[in-house]
């Protein structure tokens, strides 16, 4: 059986994408299973993650990583599929028709929107193509700044988008930024803190959905 593709996806830049989807893909490396990702986005900040871990772990990475411009992005995730139980592909920061083939490969559209109005306007684009596509998305808070009123304005304003709204919220920790510079995780630098706790039940809402 081929495996799931989760395309991490948002029109507005530092949204957290990258962030988002090196985060799931090392949880889930973590519980077994085994983990591709698939880097679209011309800047490669995910393939310069990928490179920063191959020299922090001495090439023992535990992930395939491959990628791919618009018009081979639906070759890449076939290939990967077949290997692996999760393909991760990290997209451009924009919505048009080059984000169109990471969104149709997609199982599900994972759209981070930070805390700010910005974010909220941006995502309402991305939806769109989303749903031109037929596919399902889940919106995720990030960087979210907890109790504040901001966060709960744009959590409601995210409750009145044409996508669900994850239950966990990711907040705005230093840890995220400082493990992703590193080549790792959340999850292998603090196994036991906030933030890894929090992209374990982002992983586990996001399965969840993917299994039903």
């Amino acid at each position: 059986m081929a495996g799931y593709t989760i395309t991490v996806a948002q029109q507005k830049g530092g949204s957290g994408k990258t962030t988002v989807a090196v985060n799931l893909a090392i949880h889930l490396l973590s519980q077994g299973h085994s983990v591709a990702v698939l880097d679209t986005d011309p800047q490669g900040s995910l393939g310069r993650w990928f490179m920063l871990r191959h020299e922090a772990t001495g090439g023992d990475t535990g992930l395939e990583f491959s990628t791919a411009s618009a018009w081979g992005v639906g070759y890449e995730c076939d290939k990967l599929r077949k290997r692996n139980d999760f393909v991760i592909v990290d997209t451009p920061p924009k919505a048009d028709s080059d984000l169109r083939p990471a969104l149709r490969e997609a199982d599900l559209v994972i759209v981070p929107v930070s805390a700010s109005q910005l974010d909220l306007w941006a995502t309402e684009a991305v939806l769109d193509l989303v749903d031109r596509t037929r596919k399902r998305a889940l919106t995720v808070l990030n960087r979210a700044r907890a109790g504040t009123r901001l966060a709960g304005e744009i959590v409601a304003g995210m409750d009145g988008l044409a996508a669900p709204v994850a239950a966990t919220a990711l907040g705005n920790r230093v840890i995220f930024a400082e493990a992703l510079g590193q080549g790792f995780g959340v999850t292998e630098r603090q196994r036991s803190g906030a933030a890894a706790a929090e992209i374990a039940a982002l992983a586990e809402e996001i399965v969840t959905m993917l299994e039903s």
